[in-house]
């Protein structure tokens, strides 16, 4: 299929850049499976489920991923930016630089400002590698729990860079962009599906008899940008680590063998939950990579709602939702959203999918 066909125009107004507070006070856009839309809230959430459904969150925590720093060692000391994407072992990262060009193999890189506190204030990393996509192989002059601390207090969580083109990070952003669930470093950008979440949206879930279930998938940079290549079958994606317990897998069949449905909170929680299905339905315990990537004709097998945000044209996410829905009713969907103001993208209102009928 051609990319473009994925492809709408969005108002520059139409995406958020602070999210709504409270967090369940966003609107919800329900696509029921007739294509009919609904304008809701996400605190009408518990009244579109029913008892035994079975609500699947992401729980991965989002670290500070992007490290400013310069370059050392040579006449000049240019800025750098770096924003981890994938841990290779306990010292090695690959990294997205800026600007790439000034770096080289064997290139020492030091992170942080003197004078800090925190391990005399810096970091140092030398340019192991540099890759063809522009990605750089990082190696850390610490190791394991020491580099984790130094990368959490020198760094700061990775904005997605459609927020800070238009405003700059703060302090409000560290609390802003993890989810009630995050409990397991490893994300550079936020399953931002989990951000409606509240304990008051929680608990009046839970009394309706939805219990909610966690997975985690350490959701990697590469999810949220645009598709580069004219045919989506040319697209590679970035693997992400995920895992899914025996316990939660066994739920999950329990629920679905007593007439429950699985709601996916976040394409992350639908993703990982997809990549562990057996051809029968069944969900099986998983730790691994996943890089599936999931288009129009795809035979969904473990996913009955998809609970998301809105999401980028051209995005892999949004071929997803399109697979999901089907693609004109999701483009009526999202035309119908930008006309009635819903908020897009990581900080921006959600939408309720119930899966096209087959």
């Amino acid at each position: 299929m051609r990319t473009d066909l994925f492809d709408f125009e969005l108002p520059p107004a139409s995406i958020a850049l602070r999210p709504a507070s409270p967090r369940d006070s966003a609107r919800l856009l329900v696509i029921q499976a007739d294509g009919v839309l609904r304008d809701r809230s996400v605190r009408d959430l518990p009244e579109w489920l029913e008892p035994g459904d079975a609500l699947v969150v992401n729980d991965t925590r989002v670290i500070s991923a992007q490290l400013k720093g310069r370059r050392i060692g040579r006449d000049s000391e240019p800025k750098i930016e770096a924003t981890l994407i994938k841990r290779l072992d306990g010292s090695r990262w690959q990294a997205l630089v800026k600007p790439a060009r000034k770096l080289a193999q064997g290139d020492v890189v030091r992170f942080g400002a003197e004078g800090r506190v925190c391990l005399l204030g810096h970091l140092d990393a030398e340019v192991e590698a540099k890759g063809e996509e522009g990605e750089i192989t990082l190696s850390f002059s610490l190791h394991g729990p020491a580099l984790d601390q130094a990368i959490a207090d020198l760094g700061a969580p990775p904005l997605p860079p459609y927020i800070a083109a238009r405003r700059t990070p703060d302090d409000r952003d560290a609390a802003d962009y993890q989810t009630m669930f995050a409990t397991n470093d490893g994300a550079v950008a936020a399953p931002t599906a989990g951000l409606h979440f509240t304990p008051a949206l929680e608990a009046v879930l839970r009394g309706r008899g939805v219990e909610l279930h966690r997975l985690t998938l350490h959701v990697g940079a590469g999810t949220f940008l645009p598709v580069k290549v004219d045919e989506i079958s040319a697209h590679r994606m970035h693997a992400e680590w995920g895992s899914i317990s025996a316990t939660t897998a066994a739920a999950l069949n329990a629920a679905r063998a007593k007439g429950g449905r699985i709601v996916a909170v976040g394409t992350t929680s639908l993703r990982l939950l997809e990549s562990a299905v057996a051809e029968d339905g069944t969900i099986q315990p998983f730790d691994g990579e996943t890089s599936i990537f999931i288009t129009p004709g795809y035979r969904f097998r473990a996913v009955d709602i998809l609970l998301t945000n809105f999401h980028l044209p051209r995005s892999t996410l949004f071929m997803l939702v399109s697979a999901f829905s089907g693609l004109e009713a999701m483009k009526q969907a999202y035309a119908h959203a930008i006309a009635a103001g819903y908020r897009f993208y990581s900080y921006g209102d959600a939408c309720l999918l119930f899966r096209a009928r087959e």
